[in-house]
């Protein structure tokens, strides 16, 4: 392993990390911010390790959940660096994608952040984001974006959610945000509905244009995208007054998102694959939901 993958191994990992607190204190700050009559809600933390089957060391990450907010029902925000062999079945997966060389070389190392958000009030749309990079001998590349997920939806709170990605995607290539939106659209959309998870965001998976630097870059404006795309949101929404129709229409939308997490979301699916904690990777399903 040359130095210079060390060194962006090292520096990809510590920027999900960094990003990772960046978040973490705003949504404290929301919950100080909008505290009701009780305390307002504070990640509980703890580490989490990747379980490898002779016992050896396989990485892991730090898992930050929040419940009973003021503001946030539930929400996970964990990072995570992971690394040894995979198995049969995640890299057969990893071959059937095209993954350069994993047909015959079963190593890897990841790393990368996750959230999701789920509201106290459903006017406050929940929310989804990660990021992460993702090395096999064979190839390299980033992942991620973010999606807005609200039960009830406005024009104005989609329009700034996706300006905000745009705005920080155009230094990079003016053509992206639109390629990136497609991409969310269509990895989003749960077919057994015939709709999409929600109102849509950016995505990208397989990221590698050949410079590292390039990428990493494009990664960390996607990250950096995320909070001045969403707390103005919940912010504006948060002391709004709902109704009990309106929790239940919160409850069944969030039905949908399980049903898509829990079936498609490839990250849910090669956690589960690799061995990582369980509870970490199923952090992104809902406190509560219902079905009609």
């Amino acid at each position: 392993m040359t130095q210079t993958l060390v060194d962006e191994k090292r520096r990809a990992a510590a920027w999900f990390r960094e990003l990772r607190d960046q978040i973490v204190e705003a949504f404290e700050g929301l919950e100080t911010a909008h505290q009701g009559e009780g305390e307002p809600g504070r990640f509980d933390v703890r580490e989490t390790r990747r379980g490898s089957e002779d016992g050896s060391d396989a990485g892991g990450g730090l898992m930050s959940v929040m419940r009973g907010g003021c503001v946030f029902e539930k929400i996970g925000v964990n990072v995570s660096e992971v690394y040894g062999e995979l198995g049969e079945v995640a890299q057969q997966a990893m071959a059937a994608r095209g993954v350069p060389g994993m047909a015959d070389d079963p190593r890897f190392w990841a790393s990368g952040i996750s959230l999701v958000a789920h509201m106290q009030n459903p006017h406050a749309p929940a929310v989804h984001m990660n990021t992460r990079m993702f090395w096999t001998p064979g190839a390299w590349w980033f992942g991620g974006g973010s999606d807005l997920n609200p039960c009830i939806e406005y024009d104005e709170d989609t329009a700034h959610f996706h300006a905000t990605q745009k705005a920080h995607l155009d230094p990079h290539d003016e053509a992206l945000y639109t390629q990136l939106k497609d991409w969310a659209d269509e990895y989003f959309f749960v077919p057994h509905r015939g709709r999409a998870r929600g109102v849509g965001g950016i995505f990208m998976d397989d990221r590698n244009s050949g410079d590292w630097e390039v990428d990493f870059a494009l990664t960390q404006d996607i990250g950096r995208a995320f909070l001045p795309a969403y707390v103005p949101l919940v912010e504006k929404r948060i002391k709004q007054n709902w109704t009990e129709a309106d929790k239940d229409a919160q409850l069944v939308h969030r039905g949908l998102y399980a049903e898509y997490n829990l079936v498609y979301d490839r990250g849910t699916k090669f956690g589960l694959a690799t061995g990582h904690d369980a509870d970490a990777v199923l952090m992104s399903l809902p406190p509560m939901a219902k079905w009609v």
